[in-house]
């Protein structure tokens, strides 16, 4: 019997709005992630790679010296790369991403203000006196009348 409530609260658990939400957010990230690194990638790396002479950022790297300790007698060994063109190509590959990101949440930021502005501008209309109050108004009509 433990088991059939230990699925009952990983089912509650799973299809809590929240977790829901996080998963779909999780999803869509990636995707968007991809959709940045193809348009920094295919995009705007190619003309500035044009532009400093045809370099592609992703092969640029520094090769180390083959370590002579580890030589094998008639073995050539590769020798090991510093590959910085990468990490450049993802540090700017993050730098667009979080780029986006804050104008999308500065956007969101810009729409939520502009509704609670709405809001607080428009002036709540005056309650509807009560029957107590019309009554006390008639009253007080005629009594000016006579």
């Amino acid at each position: 019997m433990a088991k059939s409530t230990f699925l009952q609260d990983f089912k509650a658990f799973a299809m809590k709005g929240n977790v829901v939400d996080m998963a779909v957010g999780v999803i869509i990230g990636g995707a968007f992630g991809k959709i940045v690194s193809s348009v920094v990638n295919d995009l705007i790396m190619p003309p500035i790679g044009w532009l400093i002479g045809g370099v592609n950022f992703r092969d640029l790297k520094f090769d180390l010296p083959v370590n002579p300790l580890h030589a094998i007698a008639g073995v050539e060994q590769e020798p090991v790369s510093i590959n910085y063109g990468n990490f450049l190509q993802t540090t700017l590959d993050f730098l667009i991403i979080a780029f986006c990101i804050f104008l999308l949440i500065k956007g969101i930021a810009r729409l939520t203000r502009k509704k609670e502005e709405a809001k607080v501008q428009a002036p709540a209309p005056a309650p509807e006196p009560s029957a107590e109050e019309k009554l006390l108004t008639e009253i007080r009509d005629l009594l000016k009348n006579k």
